[in-house]
């Protein structure tokens, strides 16, 4: 089996209105303020696309600067070694609440954020980017994690989750390398709460049927289409939006669905660090990254998840893919979306999906 180490990368009945709104005017321009941004994020990944980037600069006379991290504890890690080291960071609904309980985030003041009206309820409100009446967290973008499959191997598409466990896919299934997303999908497979499963042995004899069929487990979404045009696996767990890019961005024949089982939600939102540098700059940047203007060049040139800013999915055109998906209302209802998990829940994730890999590579 092929081992890949490398970089990454709802909730809600509201998140299918991300099309509500009214048309765009005019985008505001963010206020000026002095010297750079700092932030920390997974590498490619919005915050750093360069036309995005250079508007803002352009906009605000700030600079952007980026540092990476490969994995949420390591963003955890690289906010309490460097404090004062950013500005902005990424943080998703799972761990912007443990962040905030921590005191590596800090409040929003969302006077300053001139699209907080405009943000979805769903997103914007949710407990997992606000906490004790304060806001920790801008909903930023929200996205699903499915099935993505070879849409020359599989004609009609598949639509279930036991797809997976067909013995007839020797050696074509690939997972992501992720505890918590493995164990996700062996608790949908088993009936259970994707977050809180009470049969964890249950999920791990469920996840071991698939040694004969996993060929790959995948962490980088670039080795993902490189290991896919090899033809290194037919199927696999996927990110819809970067099952989107590889069809429209790299032209591979990608299909994706979310499983009649259920599939995983998620949204990201923008924090500002505890002692951010340049709040004042932070806030305008998390600002632009709402923006409609920032975020149609970016889903339009580059392909990304969909915005929290249901005007921001208006603006894109009805063919965008993108926003074909967000609209599609029964698959929104067949999600479970994330949750904060406790550390020995975290744990023991890790435990069983350390087993399980061990037993993979057998």
């Amino acid at each position: 089996m092929t081992k890949i180490w490398s970089n990454r990368r709802q909730f809600l009945a509201g998140a299918t209105a991300l099309g509500v709104g009214t048309a765009i005017l005019g985008a505001p321009r963010v206020a000026r303020a002095a010297g750079e941004v700092k932030v920390l994020n997974w590498q490619g990944y919005g915050t750093d696309f360069q036309a995005g980037v250079d508007a803002f600069q352009k906009k605000t006379g700030l600079s952007v600067v980026h540092d990476y991290y490969t994995s949420e504890p390591e963003m955890m890690t690289k906010l309490r070694t460097n404090p004062g080291g950013y500005d902005v960071v990424l943080t998703n609904c799972v761990w912007n609440n443990l962040a905030s309980k921590e005191g590596l985030v800090q409040p929003i003041d969302t006077s300053k954020i001139s699209h907080w009206n405009d943000l979805n309820p769903a997103f914007r409100d949710s407990e997992r980017l606000n906490q004790d009446g304060k806001v920790y967290g801008v909903a930023w973008v929200w996205g699903t994690t499915g099935i993505a499959f070879n849409e020359d191997v599989y004609k009609p598409a598949p639509d279930t989750l036991a797809k997976l466990w067909d013995p007839a896919l020797k050696k074509k299934v690939a997972l992501r390398d992720d505890a918590v997303e493995v164990v996700s999908f062996g608790a949908i497979m088993t009936g259970q709460d994707m977050n809180h499963p009470t049969d964890l042995e249950k999920v791990k004899a469920k996840i071991l049927e698939l040694k004969d069929n996993v060929n790959y487990l995948w962490a980088s979404e670039d080795d993902w289409h490189k290991q896919f045009a090899a033809k290194a696996f037919d199927i696999s767990t996927m990110w819809g939006g970067a099952a989107i890019r590889a069809k429209t961005g790299f032209k591979l024949p990608v299909g994706f669905y979310i499983p009649k089982e259920g599939g995983i939600g998620w949204f990201d939102g923008l924090a500002v660090a505890k002692d951010a540098p340049n709040p004042d700059g932070a806030h305008a940047f998390i600002n632009w990254m709402v923006d409609p203007e920032f975020y149609t060049a970016w889903e339009t040139k580059e392909g990304a998840p969909a915005s929290a800013n249901p005007k921001a999915m208006e603006a894109l055109p009805d063919s965008d893919p993108t926003k074909v998906a967000a609209s599609d209302g029964d698959a929104v209802k067949r999600l479970q979306f994330m949750a904060p998990l406790s550390d020995d829940e975290r744990q023991r994730y890790s435990d069983l999906w350390a087993e399980v890999r061990t037993a993979f590579a057998k």
